[in-house]
């Protein structure tokens, strides 16, 4: 008899729901089931696994629903949403999907850089409204060769945006709270980083630890000509203290893939020019979910045949 799983959110491709409908007993929801609901309260005795996304993640209250609870296969990188003390202590697996989408968010970060630095989205709207032929006044851009780079996290990811931001003729410099590679280019704290760099590319994981990392001192510490984007969580950001810097010009640009309540975004971000805003999408090309569906998948297969977990995190 196959396992019974329970698959959450509906990122899932075709592919990937072919090979966990083949090797599973599949009950797909689109959110976090609550007990208490008859459908749910059906299955939940027999729940061996879940597959999640890493924006869902699951629930201190789920996991309590499920009993009979083996491990959590993460469709993602962040584990943020999954309590990890609390499954540790059941012995239930947490797996998740690191590597495969490392390049492809990695160059998301740097397009969300130069978009927000070369005012791409600003040019676009410009030539649409017909404002090029009416020589309406424009407002020159920055280019990045010869500043300096912050990089707030410095592990895979960070590495990948530092590699190809110094390609562009970049110095690199980083923060993390542990000790990292390249001990010269560490600054003594976040809020020195910010203070010694033009553009800051925050890539830390999300979570209590880190929420509201970036507050009001770095971001002014960052200043009028400073430039930030974040990939990571929208928690790491104080998010009301970004959008004031950002409207009184106190903060100069910013590239935003991630909010602090995603899909809402604050809606005085929609009428400034001088922020780019995209829908949480650092890994979403066709080669990056295809391969994470894989090793999602692949975490699951090889936990039910007794065999060590390609990416465990616990």
């Amino acid at each position: 008899m196959k396992p019974e799983i329970l698959v959450l959110g509906s990122v899932w491709s075709p592919e990937v729901r072919a090979q966990v409908e083949q090797a599973f007993q599949c009950h797909f929801v689109p959110g976090i089931p609550v007990a208490g609901q008859p459908a749910f309260d059906a299955i939940a005795g027999g729940i061996r696994a879940v597959l999640t996304t890493g924006t869902l993640g699951v629930t201190r209250e789920l996991v309590a629903s499920l009993p009979a609870l083996e491990i959590v296969s993460v469709h993602g990188v962040g584990v943020d949403a999954v309590p990890l003390a609390l499954l540790a202590d059941k012995g239930i697996h947490v797996t998740n999907t690191p590597d495969v989408l490392t390049d492809d968010v990695a160059d998301f970060a740097v397009t969300l850089l130069l978009s927000a630095v070369r005012r791409l989205p600003l040019l676009d709207r410009y030539v649409r409204a017909g404002a090029w032929p009416a020589k309406a006044p424009l407002t020159q851009a920055r280019s990045l060769k010869g500043k300096v780079a912050g990089i707030v996290g410095f592990g895979r990811i960070g590495q990948a945006v530092a590699q190809r931001l110094q390609d562009f003729g970049m110095e690199i410099r980083y923060y993390q709270r542990s000790p990292g590679p390249a001990p010269e280019r560490r600054s003594a704290s976040l809020l020195a980083l910010a203070g010694e760099s033009d553009m800051l590319v925050l890539c830390m994981p999300g979570g209590p630890e880190t929420r509201h990392m970036v507050g009001l001192d770095v971001i002014e510490a960052l200043g009028p000509e400073g430039t930030l984007v974040n990939i990571a969580r929208g928690s790491v950001v104080d998010e009301a203290a970004l959008v004031a810097a950002l409207r009184d010009g106190r903060l100069g640009a910013a590239g935003l893939d991630v909010f602090e309540d995603e899909p809402n975004v604050p809606a005085a971000l929609f009428a400034l020019d001088n922020v780019v805003l995209t829908p949480h999408v650092g890994s979403f090309t066709v080669e990056a979910r295809r391969a994470m569906g894989r090793l999602a998948v692949a975490n699951l297969l090889a936990h039910f045949d007794g065999e060590p977990l390609p990416t465990p995190v616990i």
